[in-house]
C-alpha cells in the first residue's frame, strides 16, 4: 500500500479481466462448464476423476457418487470486518448500516465536526433571513396575474441575492465537514479512530482542490440548465413556453446523470490525492456500469434523510409558531413580512439537530459507495485487510492507517 489515504493506486476494472493487480483472473471450472447445478455423474466437471464406462465406482463411506460436488464456497469463513463494514462487496443495507455505525462508534469526533458546521450554517442562515433578505412588497389586489407572477419572481430573486452570503458560508462549512468526515470514515473502515486534529491535518491540504471541484460541478449544472432553457427563452410565446418545459425536463435528467456520474469524485480527490479533473475521470470510471445501482442507493439515502428531517422539523416548527404567535399571525394577515426571532431560533435549533445527524450519514454513504466500487473492481478489500493488520494478508504497510 502506498503512503496516501487511497489505499492503492487506481487499478483495472472488472471489464479488463483483471483484479487490479495486473494479473488476469483464473478461470474456474464453473466458468468453463456452466453452473455447478448442471453436473452429473456421466459428465463431471473438467479436472475431476470419473469412473470408466460401464463400471461402478467403489463404495466410499460418506461419499454419494450421484450427487453434485459440494459448493466450494460452503464453509468459507465470513469476510473480515476490522471496522464498520465487512471487507467484501457491500449491499445497500450494509452501506447505510456502515454510515450509522461510524456515527455511533466515533460519535465524539463525528458530532464535534457536524454540530460545529451545523451551528455555523444555521447562524448564517438565520442572520441572512433576518437582515439581508429584502422586505417583500405587498401584492396589489388590482394586479393582473402576469404582474403578480413578475412580482413573485422578483421577490424570489431578491431573496436569493440577499441569502448569497449565507449560502456561501454554508457551502464552505459543508466542504470542510465533508473533507473531515471522509477522513474519519476512511479510517473507521479499518477500525482505526481519527481525532479531530488528525482529520484536520489530513484534510487541510485538499480543501482548495475540493472547493474547486465543487465550483466546477456547480458550473456544469448551471451550463446544463442554460442549454435546456435558453432556446425557449429566446423564442418566447407559447412555443417558447413549451420549449422551456421540455428543456427543463431534459436539463433535469442530464443534471441527475452528471451528478451520479461524478458523485464519487470527492472521495477520490480526498483519499487518492488526485487533481480535480483526474478525480472526475476517476469517478466516471468507477460509476461506469453501476449508474443505476448508485443512483438507487443515493436516492434512497436522500429520501430517508428527508423523512428524518421532516420528523424533527415539524415539531420544532409547531413549537416556534406557538412561541411566536404574534409574528406568525402578522405574517398571515400581511401586516408583517418576516418571522420573529423566537420562531427563527426554535427552528434553527431543529435545523442544527437534523444537520448534525444527516451530514455524517450522507458523507458516509458517499465514501462507502466509493470503497464498494473499488472492492468490486480492484480488490481493494485485500489492501484494506493489510492496512488493518489482519493476519494472512501479507506484511502490514509502513503507513498502516487509512488516511495518513
Amino acid at each position: 500500500m502506498n503512503d496516501t489515504p487511497g489505499w492503492t493506486s487506481p487499478g483495472s476494472a472488472p471489464s479488463d479481466g483483471q483484479d487490479g493487480s495486473g494479473i488476469p483472473r483464473p478461470t474456474t471450472p464453473a466458468d468453463a462448464n456452466g453452473p455447478a447445478s448442471q453436473w452429473s455423474k456421466d459428465q463431471p466437471p473438467a479436472g475431476q476423476w470419473s469412473p470408466p464406462t460401464g463400471q461402478t465406482p467403489p463404495p466410499t463411506p460418506g461419499r454419494n457418487w450421484g450427487a453434485p460436488p459440494p459448493n466450494p464456497h460452503w464453509g468459507r469463513p465470513p469476510a473480515a470486518k476490522p471496522g464498520v463494514i465487512p471487507l467484501r462487496p457491500l449491499g445497500m443495507g450494509e452501506i447505510l448500516d456502515g454510515s450509522v455505525k461510524t456515527l455511533r462508534t466515533y460519535w465524539r469526533t463525528v458530532l464535534s465536526i457536524s454540530v460545529t458546521v451545523a451551528v455555523i450554517s444555521q447562524i448564517a442562515s438565520l442572520l441572512g433571513q433576518r437582515y439581508l433578505v429584502p422586505t417583500t412588497p405587498a401584492l396589489s389586489p388590482d394586479a393582473t396575474p402576469a404582474e403578480q407572477l413578475e412580482q413573485s419572481l422578483q421577490a424570489a430573486q431578491d431573496s436569493l441575492i440577499g441569502l448569497g452570503p449565507a449560502l456561501l458560508v454554508t457551502l464552505v462549512t459543508s466542504l470542510v465537514s465533508a473533507a473531515l468526515l471522509t477522513v474519519v470514515i476512511s479510517r473507521a473502515i479499518v477500525g482505526r479512530p481519527a481525532s479531530l486534529g488528525d482529520a484536520w491535518r489530513e484534510a487541510r491540504p485538499r480543501l482548495l482542490q475540493l472547493l474547486g471541484l465543487t465550483l466546477l460541478m456547480v458550473a456544469l449544472s448551471l451550463a446544463v440548465i442554460a442549454v435546456g432553457l435558453l432556446p425557449g427563452l429566446l423564442i418566447g410565446g407559447s412555443v417558447g413556453v413549451a420549449l422551456i418545459v421540455l428543456g427543463g425536463f431534459g436539463a433535469m435528467a442530464a443534471g441527475v446523470w452528471l451528478l451520479i456520474r461524478y458523485s464519487l469524485a470527492s472521495p477520490a480527490l480526498m483519499l487518492e490525492r488526485q487533481g480535480v479533473v483526474s478525480s472526475l475521470k476517476r469517478s466516471a470510471k468507477l460509476v461506469q456500469g453501476s449508474w443505476w445501482r448508485i443512483f438507487g442507493i443515493t436516492l434512497l439515502t436522500q429520501l430517508l434523510i428527508f423523512i428524518f428531517t421532516m420528523i424533527i422539523a415539524i415539531p420544532f416548527t409547531i413549537v416556534g409558531i406557538a412561541i411566536d404567535g404574534d409574528g406568525f399571525s402578522g405574517l398571515l394577515s400581511g401586516s408583517s413580512t418576516a418571522f420573529g426571532w423566537p420562531f427563527l431560533i426554535v427552528t434553527g435549533i431543529g435545523g442544527v439537530i437534523t444537520s448534525a445527524v444527516t451530514y455524517p450519514i450522507s458523507a458516509g454513504v458517499t465514501v462507502l459507495l466509493y470503497v464498494d466500487q473499488r472492492i468490486r473492481r480492484e480488490a481493494l478489500d485485500l489492501e484494506l485487510a493489510r492496512a488493518a493488520g489482519l493476519p494472512g494478508y501479507g506484511p502490514t504497510p509502513g503507513n498502516e492507517t487509512v488516511g495518513g
